[in-house]
């Protein structure tokens, strides 16, 4: 319990190219009392909690070629370095192929120095390492298993298989490390929108600070060509935003005065000045970035299996290896060479690289893919349950509706006239800030004159009941009247009702509109087109606006006049309607609505308007507030489950394959390396494709 109050840190590593060592390093750092260390591959990144040096210090003693990159410094794409020493050693190579087969008289002499020469070239890292692992008590890795390998082809004389293996392996281990490098930087060009620094207005003119020490209220310019450092509104100027970085849409939009702009969004033409909403480490690209950074420390449950396969499938293979080499040869009177040479050959396809490697990166890919159209998953395990949602309940205000209400009516009931309805409405709501009391006081142009309540009290669900003048006002809904005995008449209409109700006595009504969202029914058509069985609304509106809601959108069931507690106990519901292995997902917006995405099996929060209570708590979030980007973002976790699987699949097979050929000696050791390197490098560039999708 006490790792849970240490600060949490974040180590940026250099040189991860492999998938196993990866796996090693966090098993180790379990192992020195850091229980919620995560090592993600994909994003060569550690997460933990605890003291840092010594977790370094660790990481060092399992993988020495490990380093650490300082804040600032950047990774590059893929080490070029191995070309020094690839080179000369294919050409040594080549030589002794050519003193081998072509001179076999006059160059005997020769071809073992050429191959000892060459090996030692392309092979002393293999070989350094295998020792420095064994020495920390590694077995089983692929090194030791390699370098094992090729000097048993030493021992039998296969002089060119043994240096054309080690050759072929750093070869394909170089190609692999470029894959890798490109892959994340595909991923990290989707984050890499982070500002620095922002251009303050003060007395003394416009001065360059960093973001850290710009406060709420400030004013900012953003130039053209130059991404908005900070959530804020637009006080002056006018522009064209590019924001597909946040939200995946291509089309660029307007921003004048009195419109939000958020971080990460490109500034296209005029010079904007910008109002601060949020301080930099609530802005919205703050998030995003700590979202998909720490994705990866939820793994799926595809990627846990993976890992613990690993764990067993290496020693298994090493030890049928074993036998064949030593027990096969003594039973059947065969010879030790022979059965030998297909021991080493197993000894080189055993390494799970393919699968360790390729998996942990699809998921990244599919994490980053959602990213870029502007849906946050924050974890391939979620991936994985979008994948296989089968249920999805929206809420209406703010997610299915725009959330800006409008008084479209006002019925009087006692002989008052609208305005003076409407003014005593404005009035007690004065001291609220729901979109409804923003929507009634909006509608009331005239003067309050300075009257506010001497009391205020906001039920929770139902209104506000204040005293003005001595008079108890109470403006709520239905259930507001009755919780307070009030008899009123029963309004069937289309809109949210806001009764107003004076000294007990019922006074009218106003009818409060709220549009629906322009894409709510495409969403609605795109789930059922993507098989969602169910689609259902939840509401603590009435019943009459969830039904026209309903209706026009096109959801299969709706439900009205819930509150919190009400809307879990429909998602409990659900639960129990589903498949075994399918998912329920709820998409809300408010901070009511965050324990019902807490309840769901995927919780999915609208990050535009959503309330920061819906966001830490949902595990997906839609960044621009458009209920058709959940369709995008289940079909993008299916494509990563599929490709996820054929990598596993098509990894496993080639495997198998080439083990059963190398026991009945079909398979050579060029072949088990392609079968190894090979095998990854193919499945890594398939992982690739999730993010060209």
């Amino acid at each position: 319990m006490a790792e849970q109050n240490e600060e949490q840190h974040l180590l940026h590593l250099k040189g991860l190219s492999c998938a196993t060592c990866a796996v090693d390093i966090e098993q180790a750092l379990h192992k020195s009392g850091y229980d919620s260390a995560s090592v993600n591959f994909s994003t060569g990144q550690v997460i933990l909690h605890g003291d840092l040096e010594r977790a370094k210090q660790v990481i060092k003693r399992v993988e020495p070629e490990v380093g650490f990159i300082a804040a600032g410094e950047e990774e590059e794409e893929g080490d070029r370095q191995p070309l020094r020493y690839i080179l000369p050693a294919l050409v040594l190579f080549l030589a002794g192929l050519v003193f081998r087969y072509w001179y076999p008289i006059g160059g005997t002499a020769l071809t073992l120095p050429l191959f000892v020469v060459a090996y030692v070239f392309v092979g002393w890292r293999v070989v350094r390492n295998a020792g420095m692992n064994l020495i920390h008590g590694k077995l089983f890795d692929e090194n030791l298993l390699l370098v094992i390998a090729t000097f048993g082809a030493f021992a039998i004389q296969e002089y060119p298989e043994a240096v054309g293996v080690m050759l072929f392996y750093v070869i394909g281990e170089f190609f692999q490390d470029l894959a890798v490098g490109r892959a994340r930087s595909s991923v990290k060009s989707l984050l890499s929108l982070k500002v620095d620094s922002a251009h303050r207005v003060s007395n003394d003119g416009t001065i360059d600070i960093p973001l850290e020490e710009v406060n709420v209220e400030d004013v900012i310019v953003v130039r053209p060509g130059e991404r908005v450092p900070l959530d804020g509104e637009v006080i002056g100027g006018s522009s064209t935003l590019d924001t597909s970085a946040l939200t995946g849409e291509s089309v660029p939009r307007r921003a004048g005065p009195g419109e939000g702009v958020l971080s990460g969004m490109l500034n296209l033409s005029g010079l904007l000045q910008v109002k601060v909403a949020k301080r930099v480490e609530e802005s919205t690209l703050t998030r995003i970035l700590e979202l998909v950074e720490s994705a990866g420390a939820r793994k799926a449950k595809t990627e846990r299996f993976i890992t613990r396969f690993a764990k067993y499938y290496t020693p298994a293979v090493v030890g049928l290896a074993m036998m064949i080499g030593l027990i096969v040869p003594l039973v059947t009177r065969g010879s030790f060479i022979i059965w030998g040479y297909r021991a080493l050959v197993l000894l080189v396809i055993s390494c799970p690289c393919a699968l360790v490697l390729s998996i942990p990166l699809g998921y990244f890919g599919g994490i980053g893919r959602a990213s870029k159209q502007g849906v946050l998953i924050k974890g391939s395990n979620f991936l994985d349950a979008l994948a296989r949602v089968e249920i999805v309940a929206f809420d209406k205000t703010g997610t299915l509706t725009k959330g800006t209400f409008r008084v479209t009516d006002v019925v009087p009931a006692d002989g008052r006239n609208k305005e003076t309805l409407l003014q005593i409405a404005a009035r007690a709501e004065a001291g609220s800030n729901h979109p409804i009391a923003v929507a009634i006081k909006s509608a009331y142009t005239g003067e309050l004159n300075g009257i506010t309540p001497t009391s205020h009290e906001e039920i929770a669900g139902e209104g506000v009941l204040v005293r003005i003048e001595g008079n108890k006002v109470l403006v709520g809904n239905d259930r507001m009247l009755h919780h307070f005995d009030i008899p009123h008449t029963t309004c069937d209409v289309p809109g949210t009702v806001a009764h107003v109700a004076i000294d007990g006595a019922y006074a009218g009504y106003l009818i409060i509109a709220d549009e629906v969202k322009d894409d709510a029914a495409r969403a609605i058509r795109e789930l059922k087109r993507l098989g969602v069985r169910k689609v259902v609304l939840v509401t603590g509106d009435s019943a009459g606006v969830a039904a026209a809601v309903a209706e026009r959108v096109g959801v299969d069931q709706w439900h009205a006049e819930l509150l919190p507690g009400g809307k879990v106990e429909v998602i409990e519901a659900l639960e129990r309607e589903k498949a075994t292995r399918a998912k329920v997902a709820f998409v809300g917006d408010g901070i009511n609505d965050a324990p019902v995405i807490a309840r769901a099996d995927v919780g999915i929060a609208m990050g535009g308007l959503g309330s920061d209570a819906a966001i830490e708590t949902a595990d997906v979030v839609i960044m621009d507030d458009r209920p058709s980007k959940l369709a995008l973002g289940i079909l993008t976790a299916r494509k990563t489950k599929r490709i996820v699987w054929q990598n596993i699949i098509f990894a496993l097979v080639v495997k198998v394959g080439f083990i059963g050929l190398g026991i009945i000696g079909e398979a050579t050791m060029w072949e088990a390396v392609f079968a190894d390197v090979g095998v990854a490098l193919i499945a890594v560039l398939n992982a690739m494709r999730i993010l060209r999708t």
